[in-house]
């Protein structure tokens, strides 16, 4: 809401939360474009009926828990859509700030988009919290598969990308997200493995993707660790790998 560029919509699918958001939604309405407040099929779902609402040139999805890392973020990345579009590329990333539930800062990700286009075909290669999608991706490739339950999001984005490119914008720091969501949890993770094969699948890529394969690997890695210590135990040495030996950095936004 507090985003310093003025020609924006702000969006809200709320799932039908009893825990306070709709008096908060309430008590913002009037710098919330629309909002609605009911029971929905999980987060596709809810992207998608916000798509029939979205009226601008490009669309962010962000989830509960993430947001725009600095006020001015979008008056920074403006510039870089109108450069994209003039260009027909419809999709447009920075990097994403993966934190800890104290704000400290894990790991960082989204390389340009010339280290990253090999590895899109194999797996989600670009941060998709954050990324700003050209309204006429919509119109072009649909709306996101919601038979995926993790990787819908990769599946629309090879529509476009398996043979468009996208634009890195370098510096810039565009969504902050906290480490967790469904695809980490060791139970989750091969299906979240499962979509991302049946997304090249769907998509006409049929080469091996040794990427897939290594992921396969550490899930099951991950797995036989969680029940050998326990799942906090291996959550704990999974945040221990990511920062390594360097101290987490507080985060500003």
């Amino acid at each position: 809401m507090g985003q310093t560029y003025q020609h924006k919509e702000l969006i809200i699918i709320d799932g039908g939360s009893t825990d306070g958001t709709v008096e908060i939604l309430k008590a913002n309405s009037d710098k919330i474009t629309y909002w609605e407040s009911k029971p929905d099929r999980g987060i596709y779902h809810a992207w998608n009926k916000a798509l029939g609402r979205a009226e601008g040139e490009w669309i962010c999805f962000l989830g509960g828990d993430d947001y725009f890392w600095q006020r001015n973020v979008l008056e920074c990345v403006v510039p870089h859509l109108r450069q994209a579009a003039a260009v027909q590329v419809g999709v447009v990333y920075g990097r994403l700030a993966i934190v800890n539930a104290k704000g400290e800062i894990l790991e960082m990700e989204g390389q340009p988009w010339e280290d990253s286009e090999r590895r899109f075909q194999q797996e989600m290669a670009i941060p998709h919290v954050g990324t700003m999608h050209h309204q006429s991706l919509f119109a072009r490739h649909g709306l996101f598969d919601e038979s995926f339950r993790i990787a819908a999001d990769y599946d629309f984005l090879l529509r476009e990308l398996k043979s468009h490119r996208a634009t890195f914008v370098p510096g810039l720091i565009i969504a902050g997200m906290q480490l967790g969501g469904g695809s980490s949890i060791p139970s989750q993770q091969f299906l979240a493995i499962r979509e991302v094969a049946r997304a090249r699948r769907n998509n006409e890529i049929t080469s091996l993707s040794p990427r897939l394969f290594k992921r396969l690997i550490r899930a099951l890695v991950r797995l036989g660790i969680s029940k050998v210590v326990g799942e906090r135990a291996t959550d704990l040495l999974v945040d221990c790998y990511r920062v390594g030996t360097g101290k987490p950095r507080k985060w500003t936004r």
